[in-house]
């Protein structure tokens, strides 16, 4: 079982693992000066506005992982597609000042994109461009062929896989890539090929886009995505993320629903973060033109790898196959799409090809995942007890002068939030004597100087 020339290849998914997956196989097969054809098959148009374009995702992109696009070949245009340049955190926490983390290092900044062409009903500047739309028409560029059809069955035809779509039409491929997602029911379909495939276990998250104008997201949130550790039962993380004229809520937690997304939205640390004559409606889906128009949804959140994610001649990409807990959900699409890649081209279509050069790269994001679940644990301890939240800023106050590897606690907190570090290295760091040495020098100053007032 081995790709050929003019071997036929389907992906069902155009989100970035699709269109990665898409890309790398035909870049490295003109290397090889292998013609293949390759279809990827999504219904969505990423140039609409509103749900019809949007992939549900935060659009928070490493600027390191820019930088290993730029060198794939795959440039992102920052005028249009890079919405906003992040250079520093801001730090909420209940009942303590704000704290402004500045990037550690230069390499380690981060931009925000958004996966479709923006919130429904937009209003002002409408010149940016969609995130995932770019990545299709890279593949596109390389020969990919794009089908806006919905995959409605997948079948076998004679030791093949082959599918079906909505409109009617049927195809058998040499190798089938499923890269739709969590939050896409043609996840379910690929149980029907009857390789024991099981989908990842998932949560819901809660995002919103809410319009502000671009004078008040600078006056208001400035060039900084803002964290919040915040005393609210089942939150686990929230962020504010500006992105030119909108910011981006993101939420996540267990069991959101509308009561803690309307005491998060109605806290104050929340409320400095707007206007103070913004209102914002959680019911209101059609939403009034002007500033607070939301557009918002609660998408599926990968937990964990997904189990038997191939069999011969078929591969889960992306969130289908795994992700990285919480954050950086499009690295790990880069790093499933190339590594799937590289197994079919060079190694092999059959299942044993994938168990011996695609699940050990599926295994290290799995396990480094359970290192995640680790350190968020901790950062929940943080946001229960004041003293050490208290000891947590003082830290960061204090190192924020320093050189970048000194500003220990400051780079375990940016790199907690982005997807700039594996988990395992900011464990590591945080295990570090120094830093539990400075750690606790700085909440005995901080508890002695509340205790003083």
């Amino acid at each position: 079982m081995r790709l050929s020339a003019n071997s036929r290849i389907g992906i069902v998914g155009g989100g970035p693992s699709g269109a990665m997956t898409g890309f790398f196989l035909l870049e490295m097969a003109e290397r090889l000066e292998l013609p293949l054809e390759v279809d990827i098959y999504e219904p969505r148009d990423y140039k609409k506005y509103g749900p019809a374009g949007c992939n549900m995702c935060a659009g928070v992109v490493s600027e390191s992982l820019i930088q290993t696009l730029a060198a794939e070949g795959i440039p992102l245009p920052s005028s249009s597609v890079i919405q906003s340049g992040i250079d520093s955190y801001v730090l909420h926490t209940s009942d303590l000042p704000v704290v402004t983390i500045n990037t550690p290092v230069d390499e380690v900044r981060i931009a925000t994109v958004f996966r479709g062409s923006g919130p429904r009903k937009p209003i002002g500047d409408q010149s940016w461009s969609s995130f995932d739309h770019f990545l299709l028409g890279m593949a596109q560029q390389k020969g990919a062929n794009i089908v806006p059809e919905r995959v409605t069955e997948l079948a076998w035809d004679e030791g093949r896989p082959r599918l079906t779509t909505r409109e009617g039409n049927s195809k058998s491929y040499d190798f089938l890539v499923g890269a739709v997602g969590v939050n896409s029911a043609t996840l379910e379909k690929f149980a029907a090929l009857g390789f024991s495939f099981e989908s990842p276990a998932v949560s819901k998250g809660f995002l919103s886009e809410i319009y502000l104008g671009a004078e008040q997201v600078q006056a208001c949130l400035g060039s900084s995505l803002h964290i919040f550790l915040l005393d609210i039962p089942r939150l686990k993380f929230a962020a504010i993320i500006p992105k030119v004229e909108y910011v981006t809520v993101c939420l996540l937690g267990e069991n959101i629903d509308k009561a803690l997304i309307q005491q998060f939205m109605e806290s104050p640390e929340v409320r400095s973060c707007f206007p103070p004559d913004m209102v914002w409606t959680f019911a209101d889906k059609s939403c009034d033109q002007g500033i607070g128009q939301a557009c918002h949804c609660g998408p599926k959140l990968n937990l964990g790898p997904a189990i038997n994610p191939f069999a011969d001649r078929v591969a889960m990409v992306g969130d289908a196959a795994v992700t990285r807990l919480y954050k950086d959900g499009i690295g790990a699409a880069y790093i499933t799409a190339k590594a799937c890649a590289v197994t079919a081209l060079f190694f092999g279509i059959a299942a044993r090809d994938f168990q011996e050069h695609y699940q050990p790269v599926i295994q290290r994001i799995a396990v480094d995942n359970r290192i995640g679940r680790f350190v968020f644990w901790i950062t929940l301890f943080y946001q229960e007890w004041n003293f050490l939240r208290r000891g947590m800023v003082q830290m960061v106050k204090e190192e924020q002068p320093l050189s970048g590897v000194k500003r220990r606690m400051s780079r375990v907190l940016w790199d907690t939030f982005t997807g700039s570090s594996t988990y395992r290295e900011i464990l590591i760091r945080a295990l570090h004597p120094r830093f539990f040495f400075h750690l606790l020098s700085a909440t005995l100053r901080a508890l002695w100087a509340h205790l003083r007032k």
